[in-house]
């Protein structure tokens, strides 16, 4: 089985969720203070969601690991939602963005599982080459 080589667009995917996933261990502030208080040990969340991120973007560099890669990161992009969505509901600690900054950004959650979608999953973007 031949496998599909990296696009522009798979390429940017991976580089994004690769810095995002490093800007957890870097700088995790932000990301803590934007967990809801109902989840349990968030610290150990932001790094695991920053590990997923890192592997994630990894994964889409490799055709053999890029439909798995794909599915990982929306999958993520899905499991983050609620800590967007309390943010926008109570505010972003820390940070100056008025309510509808916050409130603007879910919408772009659905174009980042579009995008991953788009480039790592789709068969339009690795068609089928014959031998």
């Amino acid at each position: 089985m031949r496998h599909s080589p990296v696009t522009f667009g798979s390429s940017i995917v991976g580089m994004l969720f690769i810095l995002a996933g490093v800007f957890h261990f870097i700088r995790p502030d932000p990301y803590l203070t934007m967990m809801p208080p109902w989840l349990p040990r968030p610290g150990v969340l932001v790094a695991l969601s920053g590990v997923a991120e890192i592997a994630g973007g990894i994964g889409v560099f490799f055709g053999r690991c890029r439909r798995a890669a794909g599915w990982g990161l929306i999958a993520l992009l899905v499991a983050v939602f609620p800590a967007n969505l309390h943010v926008a509901l109570h505010g972003w600690p820390g940070t100056d963005f008025p309510p509808w900054v916050l409130w603007a950004r879910l919408p772009f959650q659905v174009v980042f599982i579009w995008f991953v979608y788009r480039t790592c999953l789709d068969a339009r973007a690795y068609p089928v080459r014959s031998a």
